[in-house]
């Protein structure tokens, strides 16, 4: 068996591209294949040998394309990473923007702005695609699917004491915490901390029932930590921030994280810290970048999870929560291509499909 990719990386994150899945990937829509791809099949034998060692390592990420939910989008994607398959992917979705253009997969608009859409386990997202007046790619916006604040200062127990923390919805669920309140700061020295930290936060939350997503299960539980530096605001106002988000079983996103980030967006909405017509600038580990907004409220929406043990929400009484329902952000940020692959199994290559060290 051959499989080829193109490899990007947005801010410094990889996404490994599969355009042409050399397995079949059955279900009929993303959210059903996913669901068969953990269930174990060889979908997931060629996750495992595209992202773990020698062929990858432990924070590889990638994504399988597949045929749309109907003729609205372009096509589907299923996400993949170390542990397993992934509901949603901003900066996965903006490399994939790019690709599309820059493969021909779609058409640039003449317009220098073209819609590319993609259905992704969590919903339909879109990478609005901007070129310049030769065609050539410059930047994506990834519009997420509607994101929420689901709850604010729920107590989770760590080696560093017990923290607060939010839990906010961008196409997955995240636990944010300032990094301050641990004795962290969000610089690569203190990566090693951030990863123990992030792993404790995300299993003290298990099983927790904010966690479970109101109308589809596949979509419950904490994806990642979002560790923050509040850095005040920029010359031009905007609000600078700088994160870390520990995801899976310890991967750390090198870039600032596109669902993240919308889930950020949210939270820092919901709380009132963030402007509706405000830019959040938000920055990686690594010094990466992407800048976010709020493009609409679109009110209480089922993009969000249940409140049920009144941590947060309507009449709950919490001072931090300043806005209640949801909004679509947009992200903005850049990728770049780097490698065609084609990777190759000897059948007699004892490493398949590989191993990690973390």
């Amino acid at each position: 068996m051959t499989c080829t990719t193109i490899d990007y990386h947005t801010a410094g994150e990889p996404f490994r591209i599969v355009a042409a899945p050399p397995v079949g990937i059955p279900g009929d829509t993303v959210a059903d294949r996913r669901a068969r791809a953990i269930a174990g099949s060889e979908v997931d034998d060629l996750r495992r040998l595209l992202c773990f060692e020698p062929r990858g390592h432990a924070d590889m990420y990638g994504g399988f394309l597949t045929p749309p939910d109907d003729e609205g989008a372009d096509f589907g994607v299923l996400f993949w990473h170390k542990d397993g398959f992934s509901t949603a992917c901003g900066h996965g979705t903006i490399a994939l923007g790019a690709w599309a253009i820059e493969s021909g997969r779609v058409a640039p608009d003449p317009s220098g702005v073209t819609e590319v859409v993609i259905d992704v386990p969590s919903g339909r997202v879109r990478a609005a695609v901007r070129t310049d007046e030769n065609g050539l790619f410059e930047s994506v916006d990834f519009v997420n699917v509607p994101s929420r604040l689901v709850a604010t200062g729920v107590a989770v127990d760590t080696s560093r004491g017990r923290v607060e923390v939010d839990l906010a919805w961008g196409g997955a669920l995240y636990a944010c915490a300032d990094a301050d309140r641990l004795g962290l700061v969000v610089e690569p020295g203190a990566l090693g901390d951030l990863i123990a930290v992030g792993r404790e936060v995300k299993a003290g939350l298990s099983g927790h029932p904010l966690t479970v997503h109101p109308n589809d299960e596949r979509l419950s539980g904490v994806y990642g930590t979002i560790f923050v530096d509040r850095l005040g605001l920029t010359d031009e106002g905007e609000l600078h921030q700088r994160n870390v988000t520990i995801f899976a079983d310890g991967q750390v996103d090198r870039s600032p994280c596109g669902s993240g980030t919308a889930a950020r967006v949210a939270a820092l909405w919901a709380s009132g810290e963030l402007d509706a017509d405000q830019v959040l600038v938000h920055d990686s580990i690594v010094g990466t970048r992407f800048r976010a907004r709020v493009q609409s409220v679109v009110g209480d929406t089922d993009g969000g999870l249940s409140t049920a043990d009144g941590n947060a929400g309507p009449g709950s009484g919490n001072p931090s929560v300043g806005h209640w329902g949801s909004v679509v952000p947009v992200v903005t940020g850049t990728a770049h291509k780097f490698a065609e692959c084609t990777f190759s199994v000897d059948d007699r290559d004892d490493l398949v499909p590989g191993f990690v060290l973390r």
